[in-house]
């Protein structure tokens, strides 16, 4: 048996990464900024739309090293362990919607937010549901099985789109699949109409890129740090991206969706990375720099609520006739380095906020984990 207790910094860099450029797309002053930190519109692909589905590796990559651990200890205990985790993360996700749980209508009376208006779907919740089944898929079909069912998702999904409606925003099934679900009131409205981008349906292929990584973290454990891990992970990953871009010819690769050809581009993207960190980090020992981004690798979901809850309370609070977080970026931010600029200080100064957290606790030893 491989030694559970090895840690790859690698890993860890990766994760925390991902982290910090999550909160700064998240934050940005303004969307009148670098088109590379924004979604793109809709079909496309842009740094931004690499962020969700690489947390989603990670968190395959970690369930590398705990589910063999979680295994071990019999099937109720395993079973307990990863409902209570999704549960909690789930949770979590649904009340950071509904935060701060109260708002002032017009007269100046405060009124507890209904539930009935709050948006079931999300980030925190799609993270979830992906580790929910990826962990119950490799659970009980092993390695090889949660590949066989990766493929059947992807080609599944594929199928379910083109049958049950198309490719646009108002027609295609997994919105139609939503409002029949869980109506319009419980649904993201940023796109114009309700539509959920973490909706139920697809979050069947995004369950790819969690055992994805898992597989890619399992490899890594068993093949060990070395020329030859690399080399395989920069192949499989290049021959995914050419997967991803003849089928992205008939089935767009698209964020929104998460369309089947996105996930095998950011599989393919996050294997390159990850093999390029580990020649720098592990083989060549440049590890100085790492510090900075473990910080966040070490308390992943801590810092990202906090990030989350800061923006939160920063809209809610009214300075003037503006919120303070629009205060505060055209005082201190757009002022005197413009829109572009300014938005993307803006989200730096977020971040490096959540970071001067992280580092705290972490100087303390507190690690927050579910």
């Amino acid at each position: 048996m491989r030694d559970l207790n090895e840690r790859f910094l690698s890993l860890d860099t990766f994760r925390g990464m991902d982290v910090a450029l999550m909160i700064v797309v998240n934050s940005l002053g303004s969307s009148n900024t670098y088109s590379p930190l924004l979604h793109a519109q809709w079909h496309g692909f842009t740094l931004t739309d690499l962020v969700f589905p690489t947390f989603l590796f990670v968190v395959g990559n970690a369930m590398s090293f705990s589910q063999e651990k979680y295994e071990s200890q019999g099937e109720n205990q395993f079973l307990k362990k990863v409902f209570k985790r999704a549960t909690i993360i789930f949770l979590l996700g649904y009340l950071m919607y509904w935060f701060p749980f109260v708002d002032v209508n017009e007269s100046g009376e405060w009124f507890l937010k209904p539930i009935s208006e709050t948006r079931i779907f999300g980030v925190l919740q799609r993270i979830a549901l992906c580790y929910l089944f990826a962990s119950l898929v490799i659970h009980y079909f092993k390695i090889q099985g949660a590949m066989i069912f990766s493929l059947v998702a992807l080609v599944l999904y594929r199928v379910l789109l083109m049958v049950f409606g198309d490719l646009t925003l108002e027609g295609n099934a997994g919105t139609k699949l939503d409002l029949f679900l869980f109506g319009a009131n419980h649904l993201y409205h940023g796109e114009g109409i309700a539509f959920d981008p973490e909706g139920l349906l697809s979050t069947l292929p995004a369950i790819v890129n969690v055992i994805a990584g898992y597989a890619a973290g399992l490899f890594l454990q068993r093949s060990g740090k070395n020329y030859e891990t690399i080399a395989k992970l920069m192949m499989i990953g290049a021959a995914l991206l050419l997967m991803a871009a003849w089928w992205d010819l008939m089935f767009p690769i698209n964020k929104k969706l998460w369309t089947s050809s996105y996930v095998l581009h950011t599989v393919g993207l996050d294997l390159i990375i990850l093999s390029i960190l580990v020649f720098i980090i592990e083989i060549a020992q440049r590890q100085k720099w790492t510090s900075f981004f473990q910080v966040f690798g070490k308390n992943t979901l801590f810092i990202y609520l906090l990030s989350e809850v800061f923006v939160i309370l920063m809209f809610s609070i009214n300075v003037g006739d503006q919120s303070l977080y629009g205060w505060i970026y055209q005082n201190f931010f757009q002022s005197w380095a413009g829109d572009y600029n300014g938005s993307v200080l803006f989200a730096l100064w977020v971040m490096l906020s959540c970071w001067g957290v992280g580092y705290v606790l972490d100087k303390k030893k507190i690690y927050i984990k579910v």
